[in-house]
């Protein structure tokens, strides 16, 4: 990455979508523009979680004010996450959809560990460098995550689905604020946060800092009363509990420091967070600069070096936790790659090398499912891969990769992929190939192979091979005759003419 260059976050939370503008300076990134907009989408999710057309409405807004500044970045640039709410969102790949147009990036809708693991990076280098065991919260709109981690390394992670939006929403719905509502509401988090005491009990962990959100908002509070800076205690979230008591209601609340958008959701976000002070035994927390969005800047770093990029070692993570046999991923990896290199001729150098970053993942975790069962090895991989832990992964691209390692073998036209999506399908092919290729577990013969695609709109691909070829290695050109007539049935042609 050189210096100067900008990069830019999208935070679509439960609450508020956040953008943040830095400008990259020897591995630092300092900001120089924020935006905020308060849409409480999590407001907007039905009985059915659904989302409301009035909430899809609010954040499709709001991207586009968004995207009119982020007008003239490149893809490399920007990363767009989303949280709790599209999370359980049933609808939401109908708000996706429309978004990324509005945005002009695409969005990822990330897991809840995924989630803390990027809060933590963003609180994390936004501290001084320290030896610290750090216990970071961060209470958003539906979701509460938790880390434990020490330097820039996050150790433990959860998420919870418990937060101010919701919290409000279902106890005080009205914006009423009686101690039996607060107390109902604390015990409610207690119940869910309840098996993080173990976890995250007091001695796992040096100092506590809050990340965004509500524990922003309540240090902001207690420094605009007279409290230390930047600190939230027991005995100062006692005293805001008694000034939210004393003035009934949301709309009557009158608080130095209080914005106006956090007055609707603060009954629910102070319950959560006196329920974590108990649980946990904090006497304190400090309020963090860093969150989600600076984390996400940072990987967007990390994702430019396969050597620092954390899903590389989720990768290998998973290929030798379900014994994958490293020598045929790797033999697999290496064909498929110099099949890609043909067929995505054209494609710029920077995607080219990150579309064959994908390919090898998927090279090296096609058989992951082969621990469970032979014959439907693919299929079982793909659930792996839909199911499983994968930090630096969001959802979609976790869900992609597994459409590869499904696709990689067997029928073509029951795979519910975008056969519209010319650069999934390449990657598709030239790991069914590689695969029909290495079907012997050794090194094929590649001498005079070639890969040619058909220029827009075509949807051909020719396979050329030598002449002699098919008859030195008679089965391979038996399964790579069965692979045309597996394309025949798609919208893509395979040709490999005869010898």
């Amino acid at each position: 990455m050189q210096n100067g260059t900008l990069l830019a976050a999208v935070d679509l939370g439960s609450n508020s979508f956040r953008l943040e503008i830095g400008r990259f300076d020897h591995g630092r990134i300092h900001r120089t523009e924020y935006l905020k907009e308060t849409v409480r989408q999590g407001n907007g999710l039905d009985a059915d979680r659904n989302l409301t057309p009035d909430a899809m409405q609010r954040g499709w807004d709001c991207l586009a004010r968004f995207g009119e500044r982020l007008a003239g970045f490149k893809k490399y640039q920007v990363r767009a996450v989303a949280t709790q709410t599209l999370r359980e969102a049933r609808n939401r790949e109908d708000f996706l959809v429309r978004a990324h147009k509005i945005l002009g990036f695409p969005i990822d809708v990330i897991p809840g560990r995924e989630e803390a693991r990027l809060i933590y990076q963003g609180v994390a280098h936004l501290l001084p460098q320290s030896d610290e065991r750090r216990l970071v919260v961060d209470i958003g709109g539906r979701s509460t995550e938790m880390i434990l981690g020490k330097g820039l390394e996050a150790r433990t992670m959860e998420s919870y689905r418990v937060g101010s939006v919701a919290w409000s929403m279902k106890y005080f719905p009205d914006g009423q604020f009686t101690p039996r509502a607060f107390a109902t509401a604390e015990v409610a988090a207690k119940a869910v946060l309840d098996e993080a005491v173990n976890a995250y009990r007091a001695g796992a962990w040096d100092a506590a800092y809050g990340s965004s959100g509500t524990i922003g908002a309540v240090s902001d509070v207690l420094t605009a009363s007279g409290w230390p800076a930047g600190l939230v205690t027991r005995d100062g979230l006692d005293w805001l509990l008694d000034r939210l008591l004393k003035a009934q209601s949301a709309e009557r609340l009158k608080l130095d420091g209080m914005k106006d958008d956090r007055r609707a959701v603060i009954g629910g976000g102070v319950s959560v967070l006196r329920a974590v002070f108990d649980l946990l035994g904090i006497s304190q927390m400090e309020a963090a600069q860093g969150a989600l969005r600076h984390g996400v800047l940072y990987d967007l770093l990390d994702r430019e070096q396969d050597l620092t990029d954390l899903r590389s070692t989720t990768v290998q993570r998973l290929a030798g936790k379900f014994n994958a046999d490293a020598a045929q991923a790797l033999r697999v990896s290496k064909v498929a790659q110099h099949l890609f290199v043909m067929a995505g001729a054209g494609l710029p150098a920077a995607d080219l090398a990150r579309f064959q970053r994908k390919l090898e993942w998927a090279a090296q975790l096609h058989e992951i499912g082969s621990q469970i069962s032979h014959s439907d090895y693919h299929k079982h991989g793909a659930y792996i891969l839909d199911n499983a832990d994968a930090p630096g992964f969001a959802l979609p691209e976790l869900h992609r990769l597994s459409l590869l390692v499904l696709g990689h073998r067997g029928k073509l036209r029951k795979l519910e992929v975008n056969f519209e999506d010319r650069v999934f399908i390449q990657q598709l092919l030239c790991l069914r190939l590689a695969v029909i290729l290495c079907h012997a577990r050794r090194d094929p013969d590649l001498k005079g192979l070639q890969l040619e695609c058909g220029a827009e709109p075509g949807r051909i691909f020719v396979l050329n091979c030598r002449a002699g070829w098919a008859q030195a290695f008679p089965q391979s050109a038996h399964l790579l005759q069965e692979e045309v007539l597996a394309w025949q049935k798609t919208p893509w042609t395979l040709v490999v003419p005869g010898p």
